[in-house]
């Protein structure tokens, strides 16, 4: 994946296939530096899971990283979501919800 200075379409239509990565952007779409750490907890997830989610989300710069703290002999990085673009929002409010899943049975 090459690294991005700003989104586009198709990072951000890329970004929003995969299930936890709209949950994490979801989760910060309030704008305020989070860890995830903080996301992990949050969501239920792995730290491990949500942490490869949002360095793939800082990859194509839909989030941003604004800080980093040392907790208990560890690096935590803190990201802030990064779409400003109105045509991003409205992508994104496009996938707002995960689609139900559909019913065999019918």
């Amino acid at each position: 994946m090459a690294r991005k200075d700003k989104p586009d379409l198709q990072a951000l239509l890329t970004a929003l296939k995969h299930e936890l990565r709209r949950r994490i952007l979801r989760a910060m779409a309030d704008g305020e530096p989070t860890s995830p750490c903080e996301l992990s907890r949050q969501l239920g997830a792995s730290i491990s899971n949500v942490s490869y989610h949002v360095r793939v989300l800082a990859g194509y710069a839909i989030v941003e990283s604004v800080e980093d703290r040392q907790v208990r002999g560890a690096t935590q990085h803190f990201y802030r979501f990064a779409l400003g673009a109105e045509w991003a929002r409205k992508v994104l409010e496009e996938f707002e919800e995960d689609p139900p899943e559909q019913d065999d049975a019918s």
